[in-house]
């Protein structure tokens, strides 16, 4: 009577401790970056480990990549440590392994890599997430074999900072709260993940925290929920780019 209980303790203790594993050894990959001296280099490839396990669990109609978003207007933003964008019907521009433009219209979300997560930290997440955000994304009526549906209502596109540690005593505590609070408009920064073993989001207005040993898949779960309720991205109008060329045809 008691073997289906003990199955679903088993089960639960399982996942526990295989999803804690691939926080450690993320923890593990960042911490060795240590050994690099330039900080430049250190944080490139700290970014190119989340940006694995970023791909590692998303599905594959979601495309990641470090990247600067480009609009029909040719305004374009700071680059961008970690795209999570849409590549099946919205292809990259200028593609290469070095660095790429997306379109504004293909973005999810935008991350920004830093040691830790701090005031200052924040602040320049925040920047960068602007610097998206203010771009101008076109949407056009999709067509089908039964007609068309209307333009898809823009999203807002979700912004966050990964780090390997949080900077304040109280970890994601009031000090935290106070800071990330006065972030606000095109500078708000939805959520955030400290492989050290925190994270926060605030999708449903509301702060949201997970601080244990699985904190990577928790935050990662919550993302994917979050991705899931944006549906897809809005059909671009190609044609507002194709106008900015055409000046010169």
């Amino acid at each position: 009577m008691n073997a289906p209980h003990l199955s679903n303790v088993r089960g639960t203790e399982f996942l526990q401790r295989a999803f804690e594993s691939e926080q450690t050894c993320l923890a593990a990959k960042l911490h060795s970056s240590d050994r690099i001296v330039h900080s430049g280099d250190r944080g490139e490839v700290n970014e190119q480990y989340f940006i694995e396990v970023l791909r590692k669990y998303l599905p594959n109609r979601y495309t990641v990549h470090k990247a600067a978003v480009i609009d029909s207007e040719g305004n374009v933003s700071q680059s961008i440590d970690v795209v999570v964008y849409d590549r099946q019907y919205t292809p990259a521009l200028l593609d290469s392994d070095s660095h790429r433009y997306v379109p504004a219209e293909a973005v999810y979300a935008v991350f920004e890599c830093k040691p830790k997560i701090d005031k200052g930290y924040l602040e320049y997440a925040a920047d960068k997430a602007e610097s998206v955000r203010r771009l101008k994304r076109t949407s056009v009526p999709i067509n089908h074999a039964g007609g068309s549906f209307p333009a898809k209502v823009l999203f807002e596109i979700i912004a966050g900072v990964l780090a390997i540690d949080v900077d304040w005593s109280d970890g994601l505590g009031k000090s935290f709260e106070e800071s990330h609070s006065s972030l606000t408009g095109l500078r708000t920064l939805n959520c955030g993940l400290a492989v050290s073993g925190q994270c926060f989001d605030t999708y449903g207005g509301n702060y949201n925290y997970c601080k244990s040993s699985n904190a990577l898949i928790y935050f990662l779960f919550r993302f994917l929920n979050q991705l899931q309720s944006l549906a897809t991205v809005p059909a671009v109008d190609w044609n507002a780019y194709a106008s900015q060329l055409s000046r010169n045809c």
